[in-house]
């Protein structure tokens, strides 16, 4: 027995058939290509490196997204950093991500590199950008999914640090994430920042 499945267009409200192949296999758009198709995605990343703590961070991040919308969610799909300079030892470095609720501090929207992930105008975000704001300590955890390797000779730039987030963290209007780079040793510098997606809570509402 055959059946035909059909589900409601979300700007029309109509319904419309599920698509799939000659061999039954429904055809699924990764969330990621259909966000970046309707403009959702977003890039920004500090003009100026920090130095990474050699510690576990508490109250000082190196970059902070705030969502300033009433009606959007931020999506976070990566957090990354480029190495600038680093200090003449081997060394290892990894970032730590801080999830601030709604409600969160303000921060000043500092001048960033920006960009929409669709070609779109990058100035339509509803998100501030601060290199290195002062925040609340709301639990700060490591995502070390590409750690970065500094060689013993050091100032060799170039070392990558990456965190694949893909929507495991999301932030509500009025909340943050921040981040911060911990590494092994003292001097290395990062200019760092967020890949996300501001969705509209009519497509995607938290409880």
């Amino acid at each position: 027995m055959s059946a035909l499945i059909k589900i409601k267009n979300e700007d029309a409200s109509a319904d419309v058939s599920v698509r799939g192949s000659s061999g039954g296999l429904q055809f699924n758009m990764p969330y990621s290509l259909a966000w970046t198709a309707k403009g959702y995605g977003y890039q920004a990343m500090a003009t100026a490196a920090v130095a990474a703590l050699v510690v576990r961070p508490t109250s000082t991040a190196m970059a902070t997204l705030r969502n300033q919308s009433s009606d959007r969610v931020l999506v976070i799909e990566r957090a990354f950093g480029h190495n600038l300079v680093t200090s003449a030892a081997e060394g290892y470095s990894h970032i730590w991500l801080c999830s601030h609720p709604a409600g969160s501090g303000t921060v000043t929207n500092d001048i960033t590199v920006r960009n929409n992930t669709s070609g779109k105008d990058a100035g339509g975000s509803s998100t501030f950008f601060d290199n290195g704001a002062t925040v609340t300590d709301n639990g700060w955890f490591p995502w070390p999914d590409v750690i970065g390797q500094a060689e013993a000779t050091g100032v060799l730039p170039g070392a990558a640090v990456l965190a694949n987030v893909n929507g495991r963290i999301m932030v509500p209007p009025t909340g943050a994430i921040s981040m911060q780079v911990v590494s092994s040793v003292t001097g290395n510098t990062f200019t760092v920042g967020f890949h996300w997606f501001e969705v509209p809570q009519s497509e995607l509402a938290l409880s």
